[in-house]
């Protein structure tokens, strides 16, 4: 699963993609740190730090633009704080009805 170096003088980008197949190789034993450090033009440290953010976040943390786990959990707070809202305005509106037509309301609601 290694990937050899680019020809001399094509620039290739470092894809999440192509990390994770570096680190899988790590992972499975197929590569040393110091070999593919060697074999891809880069440190040892640059390997290793792809494959410690790759354990601990999987792909995404190896994407050159991750997606901002802070705006993705502020979105879903949001639609969950207008889900609660929508909730509590038909809760109301099912007691005015109940109050209107005169019933009682079911056990547990006041």
């Amino acid at each position: 699963m290694s990937q050899p170096q680019p020809p001399e003088g094509e620039i290739q980008r470092w894809t999440a993609k192509r990390k994770a197949a570096v680190v899988l190789d790590l992972v499975r034993g197929k590569i040393t740190p110091a070999d593919a450090a060697r074999q891809h033009g880069l440190t040892v440290a640059e390997i290793e730090q792809w494959k410690e953010d790759f354990l601990a976040q999987g792909m995404e943390a190896l994407r050159s633009h991750p997606r901002d786990r802070e705006a993705q959990w502020e979105a879903e707070k949001q639609r969950l704080h207008a889900k609660i809202g929508e909730l509590a305005l038909e809760v109301d509106v099912l007691k005015k009805v109940h109050r209107i037509l005169g019933k009682d309301l079911p056990d547990g609601i006041s």
